[in-house]
């Protein structure tokens, strides 16, 4: 699976925001790997993809060439991905809820990492602590939940197209699939069309939900 992310940076640090975009991107990968790991398919494990090492993760494309020339060209968003783990769906233990657990992995790891660090704002806030902590952990806190909401978003190849899916019932299940396995036979041209898409009419929205839940957790807004 692909962790992708599309993040607006007009108003943070680039280098300190794409540092933590891109480790979280790696956190995300690596939990789709340990889950199907868990759920009975060693494919992650034994390409070694169950590891934090950038090396392992970064795609050429996505992690290195395009990101650099939206940040060089002024844009003010910054879209990319990391490789995808492998994983073999008919390895899973079980064949019911495996995809959908798999899927829901990586943004839920996420959501974990920024619960996490908005306790230690809410509890170090006021204890002294250096205002650039509090920033760094404010910019994990604000990136982790723009991966995950962006990932749950339900179309192909987003993981939240996997995780509806696994929510669905039989019949409409396989609608869903033969729709987005043919979304997918457009590969990377049909992701470029989609960003297109959320770029004019949904990243307002999108990013007033992050904002909104970021507030909700930290307390404050960024």
């Amino acid at each position: 699976m692909y962790a992708y992310s599309i993040m607006d940076i007009s108003n943070l640090p680039v280098l300190i925001s794409l540092s933590v975009l891109i480790l979280s991107i790696i956190i995300h990968e690596v939990a789709h790997g340990y889950m199907a790991n868990w759920l009975g398919d060693p494919t992650a494990r034994l390409a070694g993809r169950l590891t934090l090492n950038p090396l392992s993760h970064i795609d050429p494309l996505g992690s290195v060439i395009l990101p650099a020339l939206m940040v060089m060209s002024h844009v003010g968003i910054v879209f990319g991905w990391a490789k995808p783990v492998p994983y073999n769906p008919y390895n899973l233990k079980n064949q019911r809820w495996g995809e959908f657990l798999v899927a829901a992995a990586g943004p839920g790891v996420n959501l974990i990492i920024a619960f996490v660090f908005a306790i230690i704002i809410r509890v170090t806030a006021a204890g002294g602590v250096p205002a650039s902590f509090i920033e760094i952990a404010s910019y994990v806190v604000f990136i982790n939940i723009l991966l995950a909401i962006f990932n749950l978003i339900p179309i192909p190849p987003l993981d939240g197209s996997k995780v509806l899916a696994g929510l669905l019932p039989a019949h409409l299940e396989r609608s869903y699939r033969e729709l987005g396995a043919r979304i997918e036979q457009y590969g990377i041209l049909s992701m470029f069309a989609f960003i297109f898409v959320f770029v004019y009419l949904l990243s307002t929205p999108f990013y007033a939900l992050v904002s909104w839940i970021f507030t909700l957790l930290v307390g404050f807004q960024l």
